[in-house]
């Protein structure tokens, strides 16, 4: 499948998708697991929810998400890659309220009013922001009244004033999309779409943020 955002890094396909998960935890020097086991606590699952993971890839989050769950719960994956689909499923083959479509999470879904938390980790910055406003849309159709939307991913912040063992690896390794993501009121953003009661957590010297927004049922209160 050919790329639609060739500066996207995001879009992980082929050689790298078969080793995704083996180059995140060198890159993160084992630290990712840990960290997201974190994120996840302050998500605060409950075990009757209904959670769209977008772009879940290979189900490591997933996974960790769904030991949340009860019965009564249910994750969905969405993802383009059939590499990330294939090691989604055999991680969470176990796992029966965890499963995963094909789909491309900047077309519209078809879910409404479906689940109860929408999480994505690591994916809107790595889009053009005429598609991350797609992206936000979707989120916010599928979301039941009152439902969260948990994004997981870098803060807003001044690229020079970054300390240097944060700035390189950023100014080296990340896409063009995301220097432009980082100068975002994302807050702004979501509340023009419709969310509302937002709580911040912030991770590494606030270099990343789990930002939280709620479908209000009243949006103008």
């Amino acid at each position: 499948m050919k790329k639609l955002y060739p500066e996207s890094k995001v879009e992980v396909m082929g050689f790298m998708a078969r080793y995704y998960d083996i180059a995140l935890d060198i890159a993160t020097l084992g630290r990712y697991l840990p960290f997201m086991n974190q994120v996840i606590t302050m998500t605060k699952i409950k075990p009757d929810d209904r959670i769209l993971d977008m772009g879940a890839g290979t189900g490591r989050n997933a996974c960790l998400m769904a030991k949340y769950l009860s019965e009564n719960g249910e994750l969905l994956g969405v993802d383009i890659s059939k590499n990330m689909i294939a090691k989604f499923r055999k991680r969470c083959a176990n796992v029966p309220n965890a499963r995963i479509t094909n789909r491309r999470i900047d077309q519209p879904l078809p879910y409404k009013n479906d689940f109860s938390k929408v999480f994505i980790s690591f994916v809107l910055h790595g889009f053009p922001q005429n598609i991350r406003e797609v992206i936000i849309e979707n989120a916010f159709q599928s979301l039941k009244q009152n439902g969260e939307f948990l994004i997981l991913d870098y803060n807003e912040f001044l690229l020079p004033k970054l300390p240097f063992y944060l700035r390189l690896p950023f100014k080296m390794l990340e896409c063009p999309y995301a220097f432009d993501f980082i100068k975002k009121d994302w807050k702004r953003i979501l509340a023009d779409v419709g969310f509302t009661d937002f709580k911040e957590y912030f991770f590494f010297h606030r270099f990343l943020r789990l930002l939280k927004a709620v479908k209000s049922d009243n949006p103008a209160a």
